[in-house]
């Protein structure tokens, strides 16, 4: 398609400056002297036709125009005192955010198989799930009020789908809520660092209370079963779902 296009620019000029007909070839395409191209079919930088002129081409397959899409995007007219490392720290603990949602999602889909059957397991891990996605949406939206623009990244699939028990499940769950509460942490010391009151106030607001409450649940759930004798006793595990996991999901 390109060298198409290519083509129908090098015939109108050719036209243009010889003054002749356009003849098309069996292709649809102009039919221009073989001299313009090289070896390879691209078109040549410059030529010298039979009559004495020459011309340069208007473009080459090294100066084409660059796409709108590749092009620096203009600065947003509602960015205002927002630091670049501010920014890129957001970006980057939304895409953490993302994360987390599917480590959560991956153990709740695990906990609820046939063969395992912990089904509040399962449900309050699809709670946490969600809190974590909706958690990214919020700091997209803050990108998009502030002016900024938006960095997706690779979301890395789950270190193991196996848990093998719901007390395991929720460990690794601890250790990567430690992980983002840490992330979290680092984020508003560079509000605070950066002199942005708005970011550090939206985080204090939305983020840093709950983040320490679920650490703190989640702490809980993991010394009990211990104190029960999961993963070793097969009815642990069993009887807090069912007397402490079941009755959040009754109050909830």
């Amino acid at each position: 398609m390109r060298k198409k296009m290519q083509r129908w620019e090098l015939a109108w000029r050719v036209q243009g400056t010889e003054r002749r007909p356009m003849r098309l070839d069996n292709r649809g395409c102009p039919a221009l002297p073989a001299a313009l191209f090289d070896h390879g079919g691209e078109p040549r930088g410059s030529y010298r036709g039979p009559r004495g002129f020459a011309f340069t081409l208007a473009f080459t397959p090294a100066t084409l125009p660059v796409p709108s899409a590749m092009l620096p995007a203009p600065p947003s007219q509602v960015r205002q005192s927002y630091h670049p490392d501010c920014e890129a720290a957001v970006n980057s603990h939304f895409n953490l955010e993302f994360h987390a949602a599917s480590v959560c999602l991956a153990a709740a889909v695990y906990l609820y198989r046939y063969d395992v059957a912990l089904k509040h397991f399962s449900w309050f891990f699809v709670r946490r799930s969600l809190e974590h996605s909706g958690w990214a949406r919020r700091l997209m939206r803050l990108q998009n009020q502030r002016g900024s623009r938006i960095r997706f990244q690779d979301i890395g699939r789950p270190v193991s789908i196996e848990w093998k028990s719901g007390l395991k499940a929720m460990k690794c769950t601890l250790f990567l809520e430690k992980f983002v509460n840490r992330s979290l942490r680092h984020l508003h010391q560079l509000a605070i660092d950066k002199s942005d009151p708005h970011l550090h106030r939206f985080l204090a607001t939305h983020y840093s209370s709950q983040q320490v409450a679920f650490i703190s649940e989640l702490e809980g759930h993991v010394t009990t079963l211990s104190m029960m004798g999961a993963p070793d006793v097969d009815l642990a595990g069993s009887l807090f779902e069912k007397l402490t996991l079941g009755d959040s999901d009754k109050k909830n």
